[in-house]
């Protein structure tokens, strides 16, 4: 065995140093040939080069593969890091978002204080919640305020941000208030910006159910919902919250009121509006001396003390 490993040896050793010679000649020969400056070598290298380049293509087919996928890689990178980065800025908008609304329920909640029992001819009084009057079957609060108030039954009731309930049920010195939630709760919305008129019905869940819409499919997730003034239950503009559809296909409302937080509630005063019975009376007909006549008749009309006395200091002027 030791002499065919010497054997194998000295034939392998000189069949090296021959490639080897071999090599060096040819590279040596393919300088020199590159390097003489004769217009007939010049002609010999462009019919080589027009020969052999093109046909390299598929040798250099995985390097041009090779970067298109490193150039694919390093773009894929970017876009990854650009997506990361709107997902950090999306996530902060989000929380400035729920800052903001605290903020602004704060806001509200504390700029109402000032108003709690006060001359019943504000638009509105504030109270406290006291306990949450409800239950599995009905979803209704207690507040600080009642009938010495001035609370009516009735009236809209609402948080910060948007319409909670109702006036259901005054005493002398507290109210219930009948949630949105609640399965009797039936209040009349327009949704916006179709100018669709609704009911709104609680079932006892977070989110109420649109009723006897008008045309469903011209309403869409994230429309506005604020209160209408059907039947005069409530003041027309509230808002009430938006649209969305329900994992039963039903169209629900986000209601805007935040129930987690009910500290402090605004009940509206609600007054029924002036009845004009006759269209004169919006303005009054007067004659040649200044004196106001009867838009029915054409007579004088009867005047009070006060019209009397501004009647005779404008004779008197």
């Amino acid at each position: 065995m030791p002499n065919d490993r010497l054997n194998e040896a000295d034939y392998v050793r000189p069949v090296r140093r021959l490639v080897l010679g071999v090599v060096i000649i040819v590279f040596g020969a393919l300088f020199l040939l590159w390097r003489i400056d004769s217009p007939r070598v010049e002609r010999f290298r462009m019919a080589f080069v027009d020969a052999v380049v093109p046909n390299m293509d598929w040798a250099m087919a995985p390097v041009t593969r090779a970067s298109r996928m490193i150039e694919d890689f390093r773009s894929y990178a970017r876009i990854y890091e650009q997506n990361q980065e709107l997902r950090r800025e999306l996530q902060q908008m989000r929380a400035w978002r729920e800052a903001a609304l605290q903020l602004e329920q704060r806001n509200a909640q504390l700029l109402d204080l000032a108003q709690v029992r006060l001359d019943p001819q504000l638009t509105h009084v504030t109270g406290v919640v006291m306990a949450d009057a409800g239950s599995p079957y009905r979803k209704s609060v207690l507040i600080n305020v009642g009938a010495r108030d001035g609370i009516v039954d009735g009236w809209a009731v609402m948080d910060g941000l948007g319409l909670a309930g109702r006036i259901a049920g005054v005493g002398q010195r507290s109210s219930r208030v009948i949630l949105l939630t609640d399965s009797n709760s039936r209040v009349p919305v327009m949704l916006q910006p179709s100018g669709q008129r609704a009911l709104l019905s609680g079932d006892n869940g977070p989110v109420p159910v649109l009723e006897f819409l008008e045309s469903p499919d011209d309403v869409r997730p994230g429309d506005r919902v604020v209160s209408a003034s059907d039947g005069g239950v409530f003041p027309p503009g509230l808002l009430v919250g938006e649209v969305l559809q329900g994992t039963d296909r039903r169209l629900r409302v986000r209601l805007a009121a935040d129930y987690g937080r009910l500290d402090f509630l605004r009940v509206l005063r609600s007054r029924p509006a002036e009845r004009i019975g006759h269209s004169g009376t919006l303005l009054r007909p007067v004659d040649a001396t200044g004196l106001p006549l009867d838009p029915a008749t054409g007579a004088p009309a009867a005047q009070t003390p006060a019209e009397d006395s501004e009647t005779t200091g404008t004779a008197d002027e």
